[in-house]
């Protein structure tokens, strides 16, 4: 992993000697971020030696480096899940190539079933914690020390100064947001309302199918994160009906506009 890693840092940075501080990985209907950056570089996914392919509808599949104020960023534009047959290895591996980009600071974003009857289709959620359901863990085999320990202390997976930030600037924007706790499942079935249930009865806000393995592997390796989701769907009798992939991407498209704007200024005010 640590050669393969390499391999790819340098032909990114032979392609675009870029050093970025923040890295922001992209969920369904979220592409539109990089509208939002001045792009220098431009990489599709099939161009970069290692690096899976993204075959979700909604996620582009490629890496788009530039700026946002004077900060340095790159962005993925699509992400990679368990249920689309890759191992955890290769769902993470392009956070491993970020980091050695330079990427200090990961903000995830997702789209997300809601079971906290405080939430509705749209509302925004900041990520303080998580709950791992995954069937495979992306630390698990041989710990390579270079990467970092081989026991990590999950205790704070979502950096607090980040998410008291994010809090201030949605209330300085007028957006509504709410904190919560996130819980991964498999997919790429959406849950029975039984699965609804049992997600809420266990301590979680929403439910989906990405960002948990990211985090973790980001947290190895000592870079801060901030997670942001969108409701795009609500687990309860009256609306389990209506979830679909074209549902759920038309949703996160209506609250896209907010969430960029609130990691653009997370970013330049970072």
């Amino acid at each position: 992993m640590w050669e393969l890693v390499q391999e790819t840092v340098a032909f990114i940075k032979d392609k675009t000697n870029f050093n970025p501080e923040y890295g922001v990985i992209l969920g369904s209907g979220l592409g539109g971020f990089t509208n939002d950056i001045q792009i220098q570089f431009t990489l599709p996914y099939s161009e970069i030696p290692n690096f899976p392919t993204s075959t979700v509808q909604g996620h582009k599949g490629a890496l788009v480096f530039g700026t946002i104020g004077t900060k340095k960023v790159v962005a993925m534009q699509g992400r990679f899940h368990y249920y689309e047959g890759y191992d955890m290895k290769q769902v993470t591996f392009p956070v491993r190539v970020l980091k050695y980009l330079g990427v200090t600071k990961l903000i995830v974003s997702n789209a997300s079933g809601g079971v906290n009857s405080n939430y509705e289709v749209g509302s925004i959620v900041l990520l303080k914690d998580h709950i791992n359901m995954m069937p495979e863990h992306p630390l698990r085999g041989k710990n390579d020390e270079r990467f970092g320990p081989r026991f990590l202390n999950m205790s704070a997976p979502y950096n607090l100064t980040m998410l008291a930030k994010a809090k201030v600037i949605a209330k300085s924007l007028g957006i509504t947001v709410h904190e919560g706790i996130y819980l991964a499942l498999q997919g790429p079935t959406f849950e029975t309302l039984a699965e609804y249930k049992m997600v809420k009865i266990i301590g979680a806000d929403c439910v989906g199918m990405s960002t948990v393995p990211e985090v973790i592997v980001a947290r190895h390796m000592e870079m801060e994160c901030f997670g942001i989701s969108v409701i795009t769907d609500m687990g309860d009798e009256e609306n389990i009906e209506e979830v679909s992939h074209a549902e759920v991407l038309k949703a996160a498209e209506k609250a896209e506009p907010h969430v960029r704007n609130l990691i653009q200024e997370l970013i330049k005010q970072g």
